[in-house]
């Protein structure tokens, strides 16, 4: 029996922005730094605890993909881009088979082309 080849490890990463243009525009400019190949943008409701009160929020929640090694230049970029005071960073890493730990790896690669449609 032939062994499987290795499943590549990345790292997902949780924030959250204001709205859909602020998230737009994160997921456009991370995208072009080349520290995430995708960023899923989705609606939420966020209920949270902050300055002493608890809040409730519309907001746009980001699942960002990138490579271990990205993960730090990634959270430098989200503080420095970010448009809340105390932005959501909440990592992990996962494993992915086939193509798509390729497809990444590339994405991420300063010598790949432009971003993918």
């Amino acid at each position: 029996m032939t062994p499987s080849p290795p499943t590549p490890s990345i790292a997902l990463v949780l924030t959250t922005e204001a709205n859909p243009d602020r998230a737009r525009t994160l997921a456009a400019t991370l995208l072009e730094r080349r520290l995430v190949a995708c960023a899923s943008l989705l609606p939420v409701q966020s209920h949270y605890r902050w300055q002493g009160g608890i809040t409730a929020d519309e907001e746009v929640q980001l699942l960002l993909k990138t490579s271990p090694e990205q993960l730090e230049p990634l959270r430098l970029a989200l503080q420095e881009l970010h448009s809340y005071e105390t932005p959501e960073w909440i990592h992990w890493t996962a494993r992915t088979a086939g193509g798509y730990g390729q497809w990444l790896s590339e994405s991420l690669s300063p010598d790949a082309g432009p971003p993918a449609p």
